[in-house]
């Protein structure tokens, strides 16, 4: 039996690569944040300033785990700030309120350019050439656990929460759409139930997005890049509901509630409504004959 007694320690040893980062992270949600960063939410974050304290206070302490387990790294020379650090994880931090802590899991870096950066595409087109351009972003999710923004862009939708686009909502939309196994506008839901009302609601609200976009209407509040696939349908809905949650409630009922049922948030409690919308319809010429759109693949 006395031969016995390296048992314990063995076992010790095991455990400590699971007990050493739980206690870490334990100790940085206990520190409090620096009243600079509470500043920054409150001048870059629109919905921080109406929230109630105890969701002012879950929203903080997502962004100090999101610091915690997320690396930043600045591309083209950008030195990365504290602003930048907690303007982004801050507003990636809204998708996940009302999570139990669940914050991005599978995401380890964020890559922040100073402004719109370029990258690689091969496109295949006709006859199988294959043809070699740099396409010009905003942000990009990648699968791998990466998330590229432009800082420039972030901090316009900062600036103008509502009336810009959103590259970080947009981007962590992906990324919580890609924990399901596959980025095709349909996150983990939980249930059999909750995808039979996602599939027939986005469904929808997809297709005649996709109508708006052929024929060049000008009154959405959905931004028609949505109608390029389901994958970015989900991203730009996403934008819409914490940007413009009046104006998507009244033009897209059946499309917020079922944001709202995943979101769990209402962000109309952060905002006040506005003026009474008049619908102002500018239709433009159609695409070239031969373009046509898919239909949905939820």
């Amino acid at each position: 039996m006395e031969a016995l007694w390296w048992i314990p320690l063995l076992a010790l040893a095991c455990a400590l690569p699971l007990l050493v980062p739980r206690w870490r992270l334990r100790r940085a949600l206990a520190q409090p944040l620096p009243p600079h960063a509470l500043a920054v939410f409150e001048h870059n974050i629109a919905p921080y300033r109406r929230m109630d304290a105890a969701t002012r206070l879950q929203l903080q302490q997502l962004v100090k785990h999101f610091l915690h387990t997320k690396k930043f790294v600045g591309c083209e020379g950008l030195e990365i700030t504290d602003e930048m650090r907690y303007t982004i994880a801050g507003q990636a931090s809204l998708l996940v309120l009302n999570r139990a802590n669940k914050v991005y899991q599978a995401l380890h870096t964020i890559l922040v350019y100073p402004g719109a950066f370029l990258v690689p595409r091969r496109e295949v087109g006709a006859g199988g050439v294959v043809t070699d351009t740099r396409q010009t972003l905003l942000g990009e999710s990648w699968e791998d656990g990466r998330v590229v923004l432009s800082w420039e862009d972030v901090l316009q939708a900062s600036r103008h929460w509502g009336e810009s686009h959103h590259v970080v909502l947009h981007e962590f939309a992906h990324q919580l759409d890609s924990e399901s196994g596959h980025t095709n506008g349909a996150p983990y839901l939980g249930s059999p139930d909750s995808y039979r009302s996602w599939a027939s609601v986005l469904s929808r609200d997809f297709a005649n997005l996709q109508h708006d976009a052929y024929y060049g209407r000008t009154d959405s509040v959905l931004d028609h890049y949505g109608a390029t696939s389901p994958a970015e349908f989900f991203a730009v809905a996403t934008e819409t509901f914490f940007g413009k949650p009046w104006q998507m409630r009244e033009r897209h009922p059946a499309l917020y509630d079922e944001l709202q049922k995943y979101y769990r948030v209402d962000p109309r409690d952060w905002s006040d409504a506005p003026p009474a919308w008049t619908p102002e319809v500018v239709l433009t010429a159609p695409p070239a004959a031969g373009r046509s759109f898919a239909i949905a693949s939820w």
